[in-house]
């Protein structure tokens, strides 16, 4: 199958909507041409700063506007990060990913440290990835330099139904931001959030955002809506696995080479259901006991699946982003 990256709306649509065990099976056909089936990446995503946040995200808990159980800290020391990153990889995870709650990068000493986070984990052979709010080509241009590998920037819906969800930033600065880590040459993960009132159309669209980029992103987070009280998404109801596992094949066809991380929400579904999301075309999870601020599986939980299901963790460092950044 070619990578295409001039997909219409309206050939995803007809993905999207197929009988269910067609898409599935489609979507493992393609998943087996362009990688290992039984390999699963193992990443860990750690809140490096948390909460405070001056931004409005309708679905975040991390907002300084609303009343939930998150505490702030500052951003954490270089050594305590790279302790826990140490504790990651010995645990199994070959990506470390490190969050700040921040609207966009300063050039402070904040993001000095963070720079030099980025050295630390990259020194332990994990992949290094940040997601760190906006970010100009410059201070992209510093993390590549330092070792980074990748950058997530979520889309997290459609362009349409984007100003139902956020109102402190546009979705051109999410597509700048993007812009300027692949300007960088920093390999690109980039998804979004699905649950969040949106209709499938606005999936298909976000989705058709991906597939048309220059290059597609190398890593595709596809997150369920974890609804945390005191958000204005506080009430919305469980995203169904048929949904997830739609957005996954439909992302695996579009998307070959991608990686497609079953991200948030998977403490809410069983094995069989997670399953099911392999089948069709996930190859990454994120694992330890909190993603960012939303509770996540334990790590015994997942190793106990990956036995079951005959997985086994992917090594860091493979693929057509890593020859980028080997290059």
């Amino acid at each position: 199958m070619t990578i295409r990256n001039d997909w219409t709306k309206e050939e995803i649509k007809e993905i999207y909507n197929r009988p269910i065990l067609e898409l599935i099976y489609e979507g493992a056909t393609v998943h087996r041409e362009h990688n290992e089936p039984s390999e699963v990446q193992v990443c860990t995503l750690l809140s490096i700063k948390t909460g405070g946040c001056p931004e409005d995200c309708a679905y975040c808990p991390q907002a300084a506007r609303y009343h939930t159980d998150v505490k702030v800290h500052k951003l954490l020391d270089v050594d305590l990060v790279l302790d826990k990153a140490k504790k990651a990889q010995e645990s199994g995870s070959t990506r470390f990913c490190m969050g700040a709650a921040w609207r966009e990068v300063r050039d402070n000493k904040d993001f000095d440290k963070v720079v030099d986070m980025v050295k630390g984990v990259n020194a332990m052979g994990m992949e290094v990835c940040c997601t760190l709010g906006m970010l100009t080509e410059d201070q992209a241009k510093k993390l590549k330099d330092a070792g980074l590998y990748a950058y997530n920037h979520n889309l997290d819906t459609s362009e349409e139904h984007y100003d139902e969800i956020i109102t402190t930033r546009t979705y051109d600065d999410r597509l700048d931001t993007i812009e300027n880590v692949r300007s960088a040459d920093i390999s690109v993960c980039s998804g979004g959030i699905i649950g969040l009132g949106e209709t499938n159309d606005d999936r298909i669209d976000m989705l058709h955002t991906l597939a048309t980029m220059r290059e597609h992103p190398e890593s595709v987070p596809v997150n369920a809506l974890v609804p945390v009280p005191g958000t204005p998404l506080e009430e919305q109801p469980k995203v169904s696995v048929w949904d997830m596992v739609r957005m996954i094949a439909t992302a695996r066809i579009i998307m070959p080479k991608a990686m497609v991380r079953l991200s948030a929400g998977r403490v809410r579904m069983s094995v069989e259901e997670q399953a099911l999301c392999f089948l069709a075309g996930a190859n990454s999870i994120f694992a330890g006991d909190e993603l960012l601020t939303t509770p996540n599986p334990e790590v015994d939980a997942d190793k106990e699946m990956f036995q079951t299901l005959n997985l086994k963790p992917r090594e860091s460092f493979k693929g057509a982003a890593a020859e980028k950044y080997m290059a």
